[in-house]
């Protein structure tokens, strides 16, 4: 059994700690941090049975806690990693680990003579549909791959005062995206060209970012792939992708409520997307953890380390420059 205690009581701390509970079943959440408990969230730990901490400190050093989860505000998850590395603790960090690519680089430096486990949350890879498509991607059953496609688009803006303090749609949403490319291709980025536009809310633009992206990229593998984002989709959560390759091509479409069809003589109609990342990833969150859990009783490696935590900030860097440039970046470009 594996003692997890998870640092942030926000809502993915909650979701956390809630698949734990009660679909990981060789974890246990041991103890959550928090310096901002609200009541509500110390009447649902409660309601958990978890007990709680004001000091995440408490938690590293609690000699009968195996391992963190990091779910705290990012600008803290290097310098949580840092010290959880040095308190003898495995370490899940949710993404991004730093915007700073020079934190990332301590953080890897600070694990380079460790034994211990650290792994970045890209959710998205334990999602049993684009699982699939990596699968038979690795099958070899499409052959070389030739273009991906990629569409994610959520059901509406967040607030602005998240805007703010996010680090830009491509370190907040694409960034999910972007490892995604490299997850089902098998294959890093070069060169990256990104078109963006504020055709949502023009709050988002006054705050100094944007809502709406076009994002082409050329792959080490000699690929290309091609990412659309928006921040509001007004019919649900849109997240599909598609492997086209010198063989054939597989594709994922979006998970719906039922594969109910009307067909009347007003015309044919189905179910919209399911409406949030909570209804449509929270079987992923479960077995990411189930998989962390796995490697650190088992001794075996994470499925995703922490280099890729460190590549899709790279891309994401490089993709915010080309918006900034105007031009297509290699990823050789962004100095590490």
């Amino acid at each position: 059994m594996l003692n997890i205690g998870i640092i942030g009581a926000g809502r993915i701390g909650k979701v956390h700690g809630e698949s734990i509970t009660y679909h990981v079943k060789n974890a246990r959440v041991a103890a959550m941090a928090d310096p901002y408990w609200t009541d509500d969230s110390r009447k649902w730990a409660k309601e958990m049975g978890i007990p709680t901490y004001d000091d995440y400190h408490d938690i590293l050093k609690d000699p009968a806690i195996d391992a963190v989860m990091i779910c705290s505000s990012t600008q803290t998850h290097a310098p949580i990693s840092i010290e959880a590395i040095r308190a003898g603790k495995h370490v899940f960090c949710e993404k991004p680990i730093s915007r700073e690519l020079s934190e990332i680089k301590s953080v890897m430096k600070e694990l380079e003579h460790s034994h211990l486990k650290y792994q970045v949350g890209f959710n998205r890879r334990f999602d049993h549909n684009f699982h699939a498509v990596r699968e038979i991607v690795e099958s070899g059953k499409i052959g070389d791959v030739h273009i991906v496609k990629i569409t994610s688009r959520d059901p509406d803006s967040p607030p602005i005062e998240y805007v703010k303090v996010s680090g830009g749609i491509f370190l907040d949403m694409t960034i999910h995206d972007f490892d995604m490319v490299r997850y089902l291709t098998g294959s890093d980025v070069e060169e990256i060209y990104a078109n963006s536009a504020v055709l949502v809310d023009p709050g988002i633009g006054e705050a100094g970012d944007v809502d709406t992206a076009i994002i082409t990229m050329k792959l080490a593998n000699g690929g290309l792939a091609v990412i659309d984002n928006s921040r509001k989709a007004v019919y649900g959560y849109d997240q599909r992708a598609e492997v086209f390759g010198s063989k054939g091509q597989a594709a994922v479409s979006n998970d719906l409520p039922s594969s109910a069809v009307v067909s009347t003589s007003d015309g044919i109609t189905g179910e919209k997307p399911l409406y949030f990342f909570l209804e449509r990833y929270m079987e992923s969150f479960a077995t990411e953890v189930t998989q962390f859990t796995e490697s650190v009783l088992n001794d075996t490696p994470v499925a995703v380390t922490v280099n890729d935590g460190l590549q899709a900030v790279l891309i994401a860097k490089a993709a915010a420059k080309s918006v900034k440039e105007h031009r297509p970046v290699k990823l050789s470009e962004i100095q590490f």
